[in-house]
């Protein structure tokens, strides 16, 4: 498929479509307090960071949100087993408090209902890598959202992380075999990545599941089982994902 890729910086115009473009996120995911509160300031505080796919008829097919951050920094150093929520709250204290980033991390990156299948996000994968390089960092990091996790929730991710095919070598996951095949190298666990509580009542609303057993609760489109406390009245979601890193040298 012919795709033009650029930065938000580079057309602002399109801020509005990648906004409201279709995509298959679970409810629940949304409600994630970190990604809540610090998600919609990437388009406004960090547009270079922010890539747009359109097709040739000006349709928004893909968007990818990225970030820079100072990884460098004192007490860091390694990748943080907080994954997605530690490295946004991080990019955007090191904007606040004026440090100099040294790394870039993939946020997201989602291909359009409807588009999906036609390698667009490897494509999405190589110009976010090309991206980081262009702004003069040294190496892109992500933390990947198995896409296949989700029919194996009680698995282990540390085991399902670390599967290969035996034809090849690559991983098992689809999009971590997206990630490998662009030149990627997967690192770590990230065990508490992401974390979405709620009260029951809220838990049944985005889900549409009765939660009235104590205990783990499989959820379409969770990585993990949800826990599920009827003597407390609330649930939560502690998602892990997986640390990738690419070179961009």
């Amino acid at each position: 498929m012919d795709l033009k890729i650029t930065t938000l910086a580079e057309r602002p115009e399109l801020a509005g479509a990648i906004e409201e473009m279709p995509d298959t996120w679970p409810e629940f995911v949304l409600e994630d307090l970190v990604g809540w509160a610090n998600f919609p300031r990437i388009a406004a505080e960090f547009p270079e960071f922010v890539l747009v796919a359109t097709d040739p008829g000006g349709a928004v097919v893909a968007r990818g949100y990225s970030v820079p951050f100072a990884l460098g920094a004192p007490g860091r150093g390694a990748l943080p087993e907080g994954g997605w929520d530690q490295v946004l709250l991080w990019a955007f204290s090191d904007l606040r408090h004026g440090r100099t980033p040294d790394t870039v991390s993939a946020i997201e990156i989602t291909v359009t209902t409807g588009r999906l299948g036609q390698g667009i996000s490897g494509r999405m994968v190589a110009a976010m890598r090309e991206n980081a390089r262009r702004l003069g960092f040294r190496e892109l990091v992500a933390p990947v959202r198995p896409s296949g996790k989700h029919a194996e929730a009680t698995a282990p991710m540390e085991e399902y992380a670390r599967r290969v095919r035996d034809e090849d070598g690559l991983p098992y996951d689809p999009w971590l075999r997206v990630h490998v095949r662009a030149g990627g190298v997967i690192e770590a666990v990230a065990p508490v990545s992401m974390t979405v509580s709620g009260s029951l009542d809220r838990w049944r609303a985005w889900t549409g599941l009765p939660f009235d057993t104590e205990g783990p609760v499989e959820v379409e489109g969770a990585l993990v089982p949800v826990h599920c406390s009827l003597a407390h009245g609330y649930a939560v979601y502690v998602e892990p994902n997986v640390w990738v890193r690419h070179r961009t040298a």
